[in-house]
């Protein structure tokens, strides 16, 4: 085999590990999509009855509520809503039209806090029951890219095909040489 043969093989061995490198496996596209927001959500709780659904989202110090109909999704306007948070009692504020805002006296420690809300809609009067579940800051190393066994696959297919392709290159080469050793004798 001649040296321009070797370097072609050994660089259609490159080629195929390359593509299985840039092949995107479960859970990865690197297509022209835009990528997702990356950071974690706002700790929210859900409070849910046959009358109505309440969603919490806390931002540091200010929890803003969304209060719907369970029914149709539809939002519930002008309503009163108690809530007890961990044992302290907050009015909410009406804010916008389908908003309502607590302001706590300050951010809450991480645990578990459970929440009650009473609302009141009209002639209508309601308990509600739910959790805000707050957790410490994620670690940077916890959030580290992983690799599924896919592509580790990948990765070695390509590298077994090179090996085998190097060795057949490698045979070959042994066997011109023993020939032209025969033929010079």
């Amino acid at each position: 085999m001649t040296s321009h043969s070797l370097l072609a093989a050994l660089a259609f061995a490159a080629l195929l590990a390359t593509r299985e490198a840039a092949h995107a496996g479960d859970g990865h596209d690197h297509g022209g999509e835009a990528p997702a927001a990356a950071g974690q959500a706002l700790p929210r709780f859900t409070a849910v009855s046959e009358a109505f659904e309440l969603v919490g989202v806390l931002s540091g110090k200010q929890l803003t509520l969304y209060l719907d109909r369970t029914a149709d999704n539809s939002p519930v306007r002008d309503a009163q809503i108690e809530l007890e948070i961990a044992g302290t009692t907050f009015k909410a504020a009406q804010h916008g039209d389908d908003e309502y805002e607590v302001m706590l006296a300050e951010a809450p420690a991480p645990g578990v806090l459970p929440i009650t809300a009473t609302v009141t809609a009209g002639t209508e009067v309601d308990l509600l029951a739910g959790e805000l579940d707050l957790h410490e800051p994620a670690h940077a190393d916890e959030s580290a890219h992983t690799h599924s066994w896919t592509e580790y696959a990948g990765w070695i297919a390509a590298g077994l095909a090179a090996l085998a392709l190097l060795g057949w290159a490698g045979r070959r080469a042994i066997g011109m040489r023993r020939g032209r050793a025969g033929a010079a004798a």
